[in-house]
């Protein structure tokens, strides 16, 4: 547990370094975007804050590796620590000045998250896990939602919007149809990483979203946990720090969640 702490202290430290970078930042223009792939930006902020928040924690953890985009692209088995991390998390958002991005960083030892940060950069709000000792933001202890009738739940989501023409968009579709009409509402932020801070935080009843990377889930995946949530993948397996397709709530909105995204479900409560 001492280590844990130890390193949510690097996490928070990094995080709050890059979060004052991309509030100083000039917004680049448009022609300046990069591209990761179809209507996937990156920006030199991206690339500056991935670069300060890696030599932060390597600083702090020197026998560790980081995975991001611009890092190690995979996960180490043979690495003692690794840190997951997303240096700006809903970069077209930031791209707009539409207040919804954040910094995610996780600490991961033996495919299991122990320690997580995400920033919110907007809102000047932190939030923060360890293995064991529950998710807090800014000193206030988060609790997922209790809410078990799905027509008053609020369901984040992502649109898998890298490939737009893909099957997946169909599959997307298909269950947006489904749970829609049994909620109170569908909100789509554009930062898996704030959305699974605001099911940890109760805000969200629930989310879900096709083919996450690890480094939008890794922190999200214990603030959920952590905040007595359930974080899984469609199959209801408990979800790795990996690339995948996600689906988080309270435990009775999740397990609603979970049957609403088989083909022929009839949205009756679980």
């Amino acid at each position: 547990m001492a280590q844990h702490h130890e390193l949510l202290r690097a996490a928070l430290l990094a995080a709050a370094r890059a979060t004052d970078l991309i509030r100083r930042a000039v917004r680049p223009e448009p022609k300046a975007w990069g591209r990761k792939g179809p209507h996937d930006f990156v920006t030199d902020v991206d690339r500056a804050a991935e670069r300060l928040i890696g030599e932060t924690l390597m600083d702090a953890v020197p026998h560790s590796v980081v995975l991001g985009e611009e890092f190690t692209p995979e996960l180490r088995s043979d690495a003692p620590i690794t840190w997951v991390v997303d240096p700006l998390d809903g970069t077209t958002n930031f791209l707009h000045d539409y207040p919804m991005y954040a910094v995610s960083i996780a600490a991961v030892i033996a495919g299991e998250p122990v320690a997580g940060v995400v920033s919110d950069v907007t809102r000047g709000c932190t939030y923060q896990a360890t293995a064991g000792d529950g998710a807090w933001c800014d000193g206030r202890r988060l609790r997922v939602t209790r809410l078990t009738d799905p027509g008053r739940a609020l369901l984040g989501t992502g649109f898998p919007f890298k490939a737009p023409a893909s099957a997946q968009l169909d599959a997307y579709l298909d269950q947006f149809r489904r749970i829609l009409p049994c909620t109170s509402g569908v909100r789509r932020g554009g930062s898996a990483a704030l959305d699974l801070a605001h099911v940890a935080e109760g805000r969200l009843d629930g989310f879900w979203e096709f083919g996450l990377s690890a480094w939008d889930i890794a922190a999200g995946i214990l603030l959920v946990r952590e905040a007595g949530g359930r974080v899984t993948d469609f199959a209801g397996r408990p979800l790795p720090v990996a690339a995948g397709d996600v689906v988080a709530g309270g435990p009775g909105v999740h397990a609603w969640l979970l049957g609403m995204l088989t083909p022929g479900a009839d949205g009756a409560p679980a």
